[in-house]
């Protein structure tokens, strides 16, 4: 889930995102456990994207909401899970008509760059007691990727085109955040998960074609693939290359608070 802005940036497609990025989905599974859904209870998934995570709570018999800014995710995700309910809807702005038990977001709150508009939207509807489970990028997500791209641009004197597309925060940034908005936090840990890419030798340029070009949002599409050909080759002097495999030097950070 993006704010509009963003949203506008990255190119999502659904059925490329499934068949490239599962991987998304499949380390989610373990904040599901976290979650620890119980049968009967309303839970929004935050930042649905495709569904499956949503899939995977209904599955203890709750009831899942899942809101994404993205109609393309939507649309999928209404195609593979026909009985669940996804909204499409802004992060930023959604509100729901129902209270509810359970927030539950992956890898998706790092996309907003407004995060204190994320967390009142979030929880607005959350009951006195009730949890949220978030994992999303955090301090020094990606900083390898960054920081080649940043290169690059400045090597074609193009400074100026970068634009940070996320907000990757300390353990200290977020927590603050939740508390002002009358959350406890339980538990947070910022950890490091070097992510295989997909695709083996076209892993990296797969990534920047799904999520980089938001870092040059007004660039040409020249310009846009000479600095990812560009940005990939630079990568290749490092460790997240090797072999023709590429990995993603992924910083995850995992929060678990209550409503007071």
């Amino acid at each position: 889930m993006t704010d509009k802005a963003n949203e506008q940036k990255v190119n999502w497609e659904a059925n490329v995102y499934d068949q490239s990025m599962s991987f998304v989905s499949q380390y989610g599974e373990d904040l599901v456990r976290w979650l620890q859904p119980k049968s009967g209870e309303n839970i929004i998934d935050f930042g649905c994207g495709t569904g499956d995570l949503a899939a995977q709570i209904a599955t203890y018999g709750s009831e899942v909401i899942g809101v994404d800014i993205s109609p393309e995710m939507v649309e999928r995700a209404r195609m593979k899970y026909p009985t669940l309910r996804f909204e499409c809807a802004d992060g930023m702005q959604w509100r729901s008509e129902q209270s509810y038990d359970a927030v539950f977001s992956n890898a998706a709150l790092h996309w907003m760059k407004d995060p204190e508009s994320a967390i009142s939207s979030m929880i607005r509807g959350l009951r006195p007691g009730g949890r949220l489970v978030v994992e999303f990028g955090g301090y020094r997500n990606v900083a390898t990727i960054i920081e080649a791209v940043q290169e690059t641009m400045h090597r074609n004197g193009r400074d100026e085109a970068f634009v940070m597309p996320w907000y990757f925060p300390t353990i200290g940034e977020y927590a603050k955040l939740l508390e002002v908005y009358g959350m406890e936090v339980r538990s947070a840990n910022l950890f490091e998960r070097p992510t295989r890419l997909e695709n083996g030798e076209e892993g990296m340029k797969g990534w920047l074609e799904m999520f980089g070009t938001a870092m040059f949002p007004q660039a040409s599409e020249s310009e846009v693939r000479q600095w990812m050909s560009e940005a990939v080759e630079n990568l290749k002097q490092t460790p997240l290359y090797d072999n023709g495999l590429w990995t993603a030097d992924y910083w995850r950070l995992r929060v678990v608070a209550v409503k007071r």
